[in-house]
């Protein structure tokens, strides 16, 4: 069973619990009122019999017993309420009716009343300090809060949006309140004078205007006492972050007051340069060194098709035997198992990622690459669909002999081919039958993923690398075909969960998170003692000691007080030994 049904099982659901329990409120208090309604009606028609001498049916005595409760008329009868116990009895109908009307109130009106509140998102928060100031949500947005919550770390989303942050507001569990980021007191109904930093992703004009208002306040607003609470009387200056989509916007962004201001799409283009790079010719690149002079390096490594680990299981591939290279983890269509079990079979998507010294990846790279994709022209070539910022950051950094034929919707500098690259028609212009890679760099993820699953129905050994926005559509591609996606939501988290938690994070494009994290707690255990990889997932590849990175390092290897810990994994992972280390 799937632990969220279990803990469906186990728990319910909030929201059917509720209306659960208001039916039977409900329930319960319409059975009330009728017994009480059938006792007061039995009770009068006796009253009158044994004090009155008059006999009247249960209906005429349940009339009057209704009229009594809703006041809606009653007194036909008076003449015949000559005696005090029958005149007693009809003033306590008369209050148990008002009571009834009164206790009404909350099982019907209250949970409407509420209810129409509880979806209406509020503009202020109260007592939240040291928080992250998210204004705006986007996939970029949500790939931090990720990163915050498995943190524990406060937050709050500013949306200018009442519908959008309404929705949040009823059908999330993120913090969020409704107003314009551009505005001082928007920001300081949002603590922001309490807050650890500012995070501005709407547009590159209004993340300007945000980083004005957040980096030069001038203390509490005086239209906003009674929206949040009193402070010390210092004004806290957060750490303001911005986006950009045109790079050429940064200068001024930081001119407003932005402390850090990132482009993740220029950040992908570069990464999957390199993977093309390292796709098409013999020499290892896209690494990640550990230290300044030290050659011990992480790369991920395409197994293309037609190479020699292509179709053999791990224990069959005898890796670190031939090449000296220690394998991590391994991506299996989009899914990262580390370490990898020895019976898994490689296959043309596979993704390795590797330590070790630069001549033992030099050595693996080479049984990674195919001869019909790494040597000749049609190896060597690459489609490139999709020519917006990821697209013109890729082509300008592939390697100057890799020959490329870009394709795009619309006619301008630089497109080869004008055309849909999801039609037969337009692939076939490009000639991609004689590539060896297509990179998707198009803006929509459903044009990406359905791109994916023609080009891989029409040329099956085609390398293809793709670009994604949101992260719940990297599963998507690899389902469709991709062998390699790398998704800006992603980059982007990772980039601010290490400039505002001042995180060690060595590479944000790799899809293993590689963190240079103080031993902590593990100072004086054994790495076999310390049972990291059982307890956590993340893999330990070296540690570095007074400025040296020790590579040879075993399950006997003794951490020292000061050490600190290169561990790959990925983000959950790496989550659980961060929390490892501070509690252990």
């Amino acid at each position: 069973m799937d632990p969220r049904d279990l803990a469906t099982f186990a728990y319910g659901d909030r929201g059917s619990s509720n209306a659960a329990r208001q039916r039977r409120r409900i329930a319960l208090y319409l059975v009330g009122l009728v017994g009480i309604a059938v006792l007061y009606a039995l009770a009068y028609q006796a009253a009158l019999f044994y004090f009155e001498g008059v006999r009247i049916s249960f209906a005429k005595a349940a009339l009057t017993v209704v009229e009594s409760f809703t006041t809606t008329g009653y007194g036909e009868d008076s003449e015949l309420w000559t005696t005090t116990p029958v005149q007693m009895l009809l003033v306590s109908m008369q209050l148990t009716g008002v009571t009834l009307i009164f206790l009404a109130l909350p099982v019907f009106l209250a949970p409407w009343v509420e209810e129409r509140l509880s979806q209406t998102a509020p503009t202020a928060v109260e007592n939240l300090s040291d928080h992250v100031v998210l204004a705006g949500y986007s996939s970029r947005g949500e790939a931090l809060i990720d990163e915050l919550d498995t943190r524990d770390h406060p937050y709050v989303v500013v949306e200018p949006d009442r519908d959008a942050a309404n929705e949040l507001h009823t059908e999330t569990d993120i913090t969020v309140i409704h107003g314009d980021p551009k505005l001082t007191k928007t920001l300081q109904a949002a603590n922001v004078d309490r807050a650890h930093a500012v995070v501005a992703d709407i547009g590159d004009e209004a993340n300007a205007s945000i980083a004005l208002a957040a980096g030069h306040l001038d203390g509490p607003d005086p239209g906003i006492e009674d929206a949040q609470p009193e402070t010390d009387g210092e004004t806290q200056r957060p750490q303001v972050v911005t986006f950009v989509e045109d790079d050429d916007n940064a200068a001024y962004h930081r001119y407003a007051g932005a402390d850090d201001v990132f482009s993740p799409r220029h950040l992908i283009g570069e990464s999957i340069a390199r993977k093309v790079s390292a796709g098409v010719r013999p020499e290892l690149d896209g690494s990640v060194q550990l230290g300044e002079g030290e050659d011990f390096d992480i790369v991920e490594l395409p197994v293309q098709s037609g190479s020699e680990l292509a179709g053999v299981t791990v224990a069959e591939s005898g890796i670190r035997e031939r090449t000296g290279a220690n394998i991590i983890g391994a991506w299996f269509r989009g899914e990262f198992v580390s370490p990898p079990p020895p019976d898994a079979r490689i296959d043309g998507q596979t993704i390795l990622v590797a330590s070790g010294r630069e001549e033992s990846l030099e050595r693996l790279k080479g049984l990674t690459l195919s001869q019909a994709r790494g040597l000749g022209t049609k190896g060597s070539r690459v489609v490139l669909a999709g020519f917006d910022e990821v697209g013109t950051t890729v082509l300008e950094d592939l390697d100057a002999h890799v020959p490329t034929t870009v394709i795009d919707l619309r006619d301008k500098d630089g497109v080869d081919v004008v055309g849909d690259v999801t039609e037969p028609e337009t692939l076939r212009e490009a000639d991609t039958e004689n590539a060896g890679t297509v990179i998707l760099t198009v803006s929509s993820d459903v044009t990406a993923v359905f791109a994916t699953l023609v080009i891989r129905e029409l040329y099956p050994d085609v390398e293809i690398i793709a670009r994604a926005d949101a992260t719940e559509s990297v599963r998507k591609l690899y389902q469709a075909g991709a062998d390699y996606v790398l998704a800006v939501a992603t980059v982007a988290g990772r980039m601010l969960a290490s400039t505002i938690l001042e995180e060690d994070i060595i590479s944000f494009d790799q899809q293993v998170e590689l963190v240079r994290i103080d031993c902590g707690d593990l100072a004086g255990k054994s790495l076999g003692e310390a049972d990291v990889r059982a307890r956590t997932g993340v893999t330990v590849i070296a540690v570095e000691r007074d400025s040296t990175f020790l590579s040879d390092i075993g399950p006997a290897f003794v951490v020292e007080p000061g050490d600190s810990l290169i561990v790959a994994g990925t983000d959950e992972d790496v989550n659980r030994f961060n929390a490892l280390v501070e509690t252990d």
